[in-house]
């Protein structure tokens, strides 16, 4: 199981440094939106917030998805162990239902306030690029962990699908919230395969009511079946005003900004000029 669980670590971030490279460098080449003179500024701190999560996560929660499914196979606890059933069938659909569990779970952290008070720093982010990603609060990170944890445990789904889970729903996040230029016809039909830049970009406008749909991130189809998918960003997507307006003012880039941004009261820094 160590030496699984090990692996695992290894090639998640050797997947994860790799995906974020060839983001970097495709936004570089080929940005979709224009950049701002804040872009590096805004880049290093929400890097330095995802090496903040990942250390609490390792050190709070040393029993993660991919340990507890090799647990759960050892004692042959959760549902697939006990039903016995095949491998690749109890991978796939393991797969299929981690991803539904993270779309729910997204849908409540919009909902109820003191959820979304964490979800907001993720949603404060002015800009939208490949960091945006991975710019997630550490409380958020480790709830969301323990949601997961509790899934694997229930389930018990074999450890190699937990494993390609976990490096998927990483390198999707990177590709998703990417600043990059994809052709409408592409786009168009990669979006009923996986969730693309320009389907997840809608997520993140000010308006509201674009802000509450298109949860996905690794599956497209949820948003379908759950009425929650908006095709195109009223204001098309050059235009589109990303981010919350109560966080416009350049300090709340700082990484000690976001980290005690749950505790401000987003009232106090509304920009009342332009409301979504």
């Amino acid at each position: 199981m160590n030496f699984t669980v090990n692996q695992e670590l290894i090639v998640r971030i050797s997947v994860f440094t790799g995906v974020l490279l060839l983001m970097l460098i495709w936004e570089q080449l080929s940005p979709r939106r224009a950049r701002t003179v804040i872009t590096w500024r805004r880049r290093f701190n929400n890097l330095l917030l995802v090496a903040i999560d990942t250390l609490l996560v390792r050190l709070l929660l040393p029993l993660a998805a991919v340990s507890t499914a090799a647990i759960a196979t050892i004692h042959n606890f959760g549902l697939f162990n006990s039903l016995g059933l095949n491998s690749w069938f109890a991978g796939c659909l393991s797969f299929l239902i981690l991803d539904l569990i993270i779309y729910f779970q997204h849908r409540l952290f919009h909902k109820y306030s003191l959820l979304w008070r964490l979800h907001r720093v993720h949603h404060s982010d002015t800009e939208f690029d490949t960091t945006t990603g991975v710019r997630f609060h550490p409380l958020e990170i480790i709830l969301s962990m323990c949601i997961k944890i509790a899934a694997v445990a229930l389930l018990g789904p074999p450890i190699i699908a937990v494993i390609i889970f976990e490096i998927v729903l990483s390198a999707i996040s990177l590709f998703n919230h990417g600043n990059v230029q994809i052709p409408v016809i592409i786009d168009r039909y990669l979006r009923w395969i996986m969730v693309t830049p320009d389907m997840h970009r809608v997520h993140h406008s000010a308006i509201k009511k674009e802000t509450n749909s298109n949860f996905g991130f690794n599956i497209p189809w949820w948003d379908r079946i759950f009425v929650t998918y908006i095709d195109q960003p009223a204001q098309g997507h050059e235009k589109l005003k990303v981010g919350l307006n109560e966080f416009r003012d350049r300090r709340f880039v700082n990484v000690l900004w976001l980290l005690k941004q749950p505790m401000l009261d987003s009232a106090e820094f509304v920009d009342n000029s332009e409301q979504g």
